[in-house]
Formats: C-alpha cells, sequence, structure tokens
C-alpha cells in the first residue's frame, strides 16, 4: 500500500476527526489563541469518556459479551429468534457499553452465526435492525453513547430527568424493533454448543473491570472526581492488563477536542454567536436532527448546545437524529464496514438501512409533535 493510499485510508476512516480539526484550525484565525483556549475544553467529559472506552474495551477483549450471547442462542429454535434474540442484545447491551461496543461485538457474530446456519439471506436485514437498536437503546442512558456522557455531564443534568426526556422514544423504538423483527421468517434454526468450546474469562479480570465500572459509574452521578477515577483507570489497566489501551478510540477524543475548541472560538465571534442562537433556540430537535445528518450526532450535541438552554429538547433532537443517513451516527459506519468485509451487496445493505431508519425517524418524529 503506497502513501498516499494510506492517507486517503486514514482520511475515509477519520473523517469526522478530521474534518473537525479543520474547523478548529480555521477558528484560530478569527479568534487569537490564548489561555482561555484550556477553558473550551471540558476535561471532565474527556476523562469520563477515556476512562469508559478503556474499561468496556477491557470487557470486550475477555469475550463476556460474546460468552452470554451464545448462551442465550442455545434456546433459539427459528429465524425470528435468532434475529430478534441479536436485536435486543444490541438494543440493552448498548444502554451500558455503548453502541459502538455492542456493534463491534455483535455484528461479526451474526455474520459468523447466520453463515453456520446457511441463512446468509438474512444477514443485511439482521444487521440493519441491530445498528438501529444499538443506536437507539444507548440512548436511554448517559453512558449509552458520547453525546448523552457530554450533555449531562456538561449540563448537570440529573439521571431521572434525562431518563424522563428519553424513555417514550426508547419505548416505541423498542416495540418496532420487536415488531419488525417478526418479519424475518420462521425458518428452523439448527444452532451448535460453540459456547462451551469458548474459553473462560480471566474472573480476577473481569472483577477488575466490574469495580472499575462501578467508579465510572460513581463519577457520572458526581459522588467521585473525574480525576480520581481517571487516576484509578489507568494505574489499575496499567499494572493489569495494558494492552487494552490499544483497543480505545483515541480518534473520539481527538474530535471532541478539536470541536471544544471549535465551538469556543465560535461563541468568541458575537454575530455568529447571535446567528446561531437565533436558529437553534425554539428549534433543538429539528435542529439537531439536521445537524446530526451531515456531521453525525455526537459533533451536533457540542456545537448545538453551546447556543441553547433547553438541553432536554437538544437531546431529544440529536438521539433520534442518530437515525437516517449513515453518518448519523458514526456507530452506524461499524456495521458497514463489516458489511464490506463480507460477499455482501453494499448497495442493498445501504438501501435497506435508509428506508428503515427512515421510518423509524419519521414515526419518533410523530411521537414528538404528540408529546411536545
Amino acid at each position: 500500500m503506497t502513501k498516499s493510499e494510506k492517507i486517503l485510508g486514514f482520511l475515509k476512516n477519520e473523517i469526522v476527526m478530521v474534518l473537525s480539526f479543520l474547523l478548529a484550525v480555521i477558528s484560530v484565525f478569527f479568534v487569537t489563541p490564548s489561555e482561555e483556549y484550556l477553558e473550551y475544553i471540558d476535561f471532565r467529559t474527556i476523562s469520563l469518556l477515556f476512562s469508559l472506552m478503556v474499561i468496556m474495551a477491557g470487557f470486550n477483549t475477555l469475550g463476556i459479551f460474546k460468552l452470554l450471547a451464545c448462551k442465550l442462542l442455545n434456546f433459539v429454535k427459528n429465524t425470528v429468534q435468532l434475529v430478534l434474540t441479536f436485536v435486543l442484545l444490541c438494543f440493552f447491551s448498548s444502554m451500558v457499553i455503548t453502541n459502538d461496543v455492542a456493534l463491534i461485538t455483535f455484528v461479526p457474530f451474526t455474520i459468523i452465526t447466520f453463515n453456520i446456519a446457511q441463512m446468509q439471506h438474512k444477514i443485511i436485514y439482521a444487521i440493519v435492525l441491530e445498528t438501529v437498536a444499538a443506536n437507539l437503546g444507548s440512548m436511554i442512558t448517559p453512558i449509552g453513547n458520547p453525546q448523552n456522557l457530554y450533555l449531562v455531564s456538561s449540563f448537570n443534568i440529573s439521571i431521572a430527568d434525562f431518563v424522563k426526556t428519553i424513555f417514550p422514544y426508547a419505548l416505541l423504538s423498542l416495540v418496532m424493533l420487536i415488531i419488525t423483527s417478526l418479519f424475518s421468517g420462521k425458518q428452523d434454526v439448527k444452532m451448535n454448543d460453540s459456547a462451551s468450546a469458548e474459553e473462560k474469562p480471566d474472573l480476577k479480570l473481569v472483577i477488575l473491570y466490574c469495580i472499575l465500572f462501578m467508579c465510572a459509574l460513581l463519577c457520572v452521578f458526581r459522588l467521585i472526581h473525574f480525576l480520581i477515577l481517571l487516576g484509578i483507570v489507568v494505574t489499575a489497566v496499567l499494572i493489569f492488563n495494558r494492552k487494552v489501551f490499544l483497543k480505545v478510540d483515541y480518534s473520539l477524543l481527538f474530535t471532541f477536542v478539536f470541536l471544544f475548541v471549535f465551538i469556543g472560538n465560535l461563541g468568541s465571534i458575537q454575530r455568529i454567536n447571535a446567528f446561531l442562537h437565533d436558529i437553534v433556540s425554539g428549534n433543538e430537535v429539528l435542529t439537531g436532527i439536521v445537524a446530526s445528518q451531515v456531521i453525525s450526532n455526537v459533533p451536533a450535541a457540542i456545537l448545538l448546545s453551546e447556543f441553547t438552554d433547553n438541553i432536554s429538547a437538544l437531546i431529544v433532537g440529536v438521539n433520534l437524529g442518530g437515525l437516517g443517513t449513515i453518518i448519523a451516527s458514526m456507530a452506524s459506519l461499524i456495521s458497514f464496514k463489516f458489511i464490506g468485509q463480507e460477499k455482501i451487496s453494499k448497495t442493498k445493505y445501504m438501501l435497506l438501512f435508509t428506508v428503515v431508519n427512515v421510518i423509524f425517524l419519521l414515526f419518533n418524529l410523530f411521537l414528538y409533535f404528540i408529546i411536545r
């Protein structure tokens, strides 16, 4: 592979980070760099996000999630049950392990399982629903995805208020996912005892990551300082499982930093500040959805949060904004990447992905206009 091909590959895989970097650089020409730049960066969010990514990477390397899935699949008898099992695994696990980790864990496992069961024609349908499930299940908890972690952490939103705001949409989405899973057919499935052949995870490391996860939750609830959490996580993983640091998505962390700089500089330019405030204020849900389709929902949440006081509405907007285009939620690209590695039609996948996402988005929007 030539250097130009490597560069193009990097730009393609990290397009959001690259664009965030360019925006930050451009903004520097309008606002002279100073010590105030450090005040732009929400170090609590960065530290908490990094700690959670390390913890979830640790759990994932132990194979705990796949082991759980294997155990559940032993009870599967037909295609509907198989698809529904994977969809529900993605929906509920993403609430805790994040949408990215849920898809990284279960999409490859889905492809293997369907190939073994000789049901390759159902793979596209299953993975589309899993992707939607991960994006929608993750929206109900503050730690389910980066935009929620940022909004809850930065604006001191109570967990009760957060769940109350997003629960109706999560409930509707769950019902829709169950209904759409029923259309996957009732072909008989015979699963093998693959779970029994898998190595059992190291119990000491399982206990370690459970303790670290509890510490992270205490930090989310502001019961311990984020620097204490960061110190505990880094020290523990360095001592017991340092290879996990290689599994962390550092590009997401840099994306946050670049966006903090860009948005901080925008806020220092009075005319732009007033213009964006006029557009966003009162239209948080719609602007959150529209912005997410173009720049994805994490950058949209960081950008728009500076120009509204109605954070609850913005939470709805950027979470529903994860539905739609393939880049509306960057987690969706994870599934697409796995599809690209198989002999599966990308065109068929993209067509079904878009149709299903639009349907889910329209139904949730309809719910929003009813209950707002």
